[in-house]
């Protein structure tokens, strides 16, 4: 049974959403919450849900190069737990380092060809990694680590 997933880039500023589902093992970068006063916007994230209603969330998890953990590893471990316990939902973590990177390549590209009009923003690569994120774990769910 196909399902829909639904995937976070976090960020103290923005978060990145992507969905995507497992049938066709495609995502796309959906939108990108601004966050005020860097409140989670829930409402917006609540929106979300009813609206996709996934059967799976994925987190990006932030390490740096070496493996150790970032400023935002733990802040992007209590959000994802914070999904589980508001959705009662299963809740993947995705090691995420150079998602951004790779976000900002992918999106150069497309302005270089022009595929893309318009300058790029931090909006516009948030929702591109979330996207990446999300294609990492149809690729390889069982390399997620879960949220508990």
């Amino acid at each position: 049974m196909p399902q829909v997933i639904l995937a976070f880039d976090y960020g103290t500023r923005r978060i990145g959403v992507a969905s995507g589902d497992t049938l066709t093992r495609t995502a796309r970068a959906l939108t990108t919450l601004e966050r005020n006063n860097e409140v989670i916007p829930w409402s917006a994230i609540d929106k979300l849900v009813r609206e996709y209603q996934p059967a799976q969330l994925v987190v990006g998890l932030p390490w740096n190069m070496d493996g150790t953990p970032t400023l935002l590893t733990e802040s992007s471990r209590t959000f994802a737990a914070e999904l589980k316990a508001r959705y009662n939902m299963p809740v993947a973590l995705v090691d995420e380092r150079l998602s951004s990177r790779e976000a900002e390549s992918q999106l150069r590209d497309a302005r270089a060809s022009g595929l893309k009009k318009r300058r790029n923003t931090h909006a516009d690569v948030d929702m591109i990694a979330a996207r990446i994120l999300l294609e990492q774990w149809l690729e390889n769910p069982g390399a997620a680590e879960q949220s508990i």
